[in-house]
């Protein structure tokens, strides 16, 4: 009787747990990514406590695209580029979220406009 008890027991307690599982947001590439409402949020979220004048390029808000721009780390493939390369390189890969490295990435390869 107590080993059916215990069965059962174990039993119900196994078929109430639920798997959960995480998906990320999807990145459309294909989407239209602005500088200003898409990419300097990042900036301004998880860049400035090192890039906010002290150190090259000034990611501030008003100064970053012409820092990235004129500073030659946007350009062409976007995937080696400068500041890509830095995002995903191992002393910056947890200051951002994969789905923002990808903005980023989408932005560059559509011609990192001032947008």
């Amino acid at each position: 009787m107590f080993v059916a008890l215990v069965l059962l027991a174990a039993v119900a307690g196994l078929s109430s747990c639920e798997k959960n599982t995480y998906t990320p947001p999807a990145v459309d590439p294909n989407a239209t990514w602005h500088f200003q409402s898409d990419i300097q949020p990042i900036f301004s979220t998880n860049c400035l406590a090192c890039h906010g004048a002290a150190l090259s390029p000034d990611l501030r808000d008003g100064k970053a695209y012409l820092a990235l721009t004129k500073g030659g780390y946007v350009n062409s493939p976007a995937v080696s580029s400068r500041l890509y390369v830095q995002m995903t390189s191992s002393s910056h890969t947890s200051r951002s979220s994969d789905v923002e490295k990808l903005k980023v990435l989408y932005w560059i390869t559509q011609g990192a406009l001032n947008n």
